[in-house]
């Protein structure tokens, strides 16, 4: 069975209904261009049902045993279990993802579902003292009220459910508007799941739509008290600057232009398996990518022999064959923006160490070295199968290269030395960084987020609960307060 036409509908108010917009998003699958549904898309006024649906049942919620809001989520993780197989199918289809990418996506989903279990209880207030006799006070805290959820296309049951999941275990209504690229898994998907698990109707509410129809309106809607949203700086920039204007807090997981730092004695050989993987997980369709592989000029005549030949023997095609390691992109405009920035760079003195073709969506591996410091592609988000492998003199200098971008996300450091690894690691300028490992990791109980460009705000673990809830001052006089007039 697949949910990809089952699915292919709005969810307001508990219910599977049409939207009532004049045209369709039609979901395609990336790699053959077929059409696998189109929906039609939600208006202004599905996107106020929506947000209206969540702010009435939200205070019953949250007023719920907290044990058995933990049952909701303890369900949800056996629905995923049960029905692995098709959620990897239309993962494959709807994103264009490897089997094991949607293995790898779909058991990071879980581990975020079974953290929002724990959350569900570990809303925790504090006695705090008083310099004024008699006075005790209490601080509480207390679910935000209704979350409106932005999720992105690469990742999209992952990065839907990492905000989705925490956001109702502490007691909170959601809305969520997936990418109208996967508006079924990214989306609706979740919906029947939880939907299933026994999650009151109406408390989140899936809005399939597209700013061309509704404007600035999911945000601008006075009911969310939050906004998180998962994708470019660009629009990020945009949404933060709207969610400011209402006062509403924003929760921003943006772009990344990781660097994967090999220094003089690192294992030549696990950082090219590292490096790899942190390039060409879901065709490099991932923010915390290794865009650039800064590498010992000592070392760097073997490490790009090796890593070059490692990419060469990639297989490139449909993601359906469990042998393929590169799919396709979400579309092919994307490959075609990449495509054209890696011949911009060649034009300007860079080195193609492996260019691979790109045909519709597909694109095959693309390695680059003697990058121009200046080049354009070294300072932006390379989402696609595209490595810069650039030589560096010590690690003042690849401190410097890596630090030498406007993003600032995750990163990796390999070297012999794990202490010397932790002290680079400490200068680089990211929210996330990982001695001898890859730079794509994602942990439920961790805090996940970036700095400078790459964001705003952490989820994960206990700063979810900075996220997702508020608190609330509540101070007790025992005795009389002698007041100044």
């Amino acid at each position: 069975m697949s949910y990809l036409s089952e699915l292919a509908s709005q969810y307001i108010d508990g219910e599977w209904r049409d939207g009532s917009g004049s045209w369709d998003i039609v979901d395609v699958d990336p790699y053959t261009g077929d059409k696998l549904a189109s929906i039609t898309v939600a208006t202004v006024d599905e996107v106020d049902q929506a947000y209206r649906a969540a702010a009435r049942v939200q205070k019953e919620w949250a007023a719920t045993n907290p044990y058995t809001r933990r049952l909701v989520f303890e369900r949800a993780v056996r629905i995923l279990e049960d029905r692995e197989a098709e959620i990897c199918r239309d993962i494959i289809a709807e994103v264009g993802g490897t089997m094991g990418k949607a293995l790898f996506e779909l058991s990071l989903t879980k581990d975020m579902v079974r953290e929002a279990m724990s959350l569900s209880l570990r809303s925790e207030g504090k006695l705090l003292p008083s310099p004024v006799d008699g006075k005790e006070n209490r601080v509480y805290r207390l679910p935000v009220g209704v979350v409106g959820v932005v999720s992105p296309f690469n990742f999209p049951l992952l990065l839907s459910m990492k905000a989705v999941a925490p956001a109702l275990a502490l007691g909170n209504g959601v809305v969520l508007k997936p990418h109208e690229a996967t508006p079924v898994v990214g989306g609706t998907l979740l919906a029947k799941v939880f939907e299933e698990a026994g999650l009151p109707a109406g408390l989140l509410n899936v809005v399939i739509t597209d700013i061309a129809e509704i404007g600035d309106a999911f945000i601008e809607h006075p009911i969310p008290r939050v906004i998180s949203f998962t994708g470019s700086d660009k629009v990020g920039r945009h949404v933060g600057m709207v969610a400011a204007a209402h006062f509403k807090r924003a929760v921003l997981e943006l772009g990344g232009n990781s660097a994967l730092i090999v220094l003089d004695d690192a294992d030549v050989d696990y950082a090219v398996d590292a490096a790899v993987f942190s390039r060409f997980i879901h065709q490099g369709q991932a923010c915390m990518a290794a865009n650039r592989i800064l590498v010992d000029r000592t070392v760097v005549e073997e490490f790009t022999r090796k890593f070059v030949a490692k990419v060469a023997a990639l297989k490139v095609g449909d993601p359906k064959d469990p042998a393929t390691h590169i799919g396709p992109l979400i579309n092919p405009v994307q490959a075609g923006d990449l495509d054209t920035a890696v011949d911009q760079a060649i034009a300007a003195g860079a080195t193609a160490l492996l260019r691979g073709t790109t045909e519709g969506s597909l694109m095959a591996p693309v390695v680059l070295g003697d990058v121009p410091a200046d080049s354009p592609i070294l300072r932006r988000e390379l989402f696609g199968p595209v490595a810069l492998v650039v030589a560096v003199d010590g690690e003042e200098e690849a401190v410097r290269v890596a630090n030498d971008t406007p993003f600032g996300l995750s990163g990796a450091v390999h070297t012999a030395d794990v202490e010397r690894g932790v002290r680079v690691a400490q200068r680089i300028e990211t929210g996330m960084i990982h001695v001898n490992d890859g730079t794509v990791a994602d942990e439920a109980i961790v805090p996940f987020g970036g700095e400078k460009n790459s964001g705003v705000g952490r989820l994960n673990g206990e700063s979810t609960l900075d996220a997702f809830t508020t608190l609330k001052w509540i101070s007790v006089q025992h005795g009389r307060t002698r007041f100044p007039i």
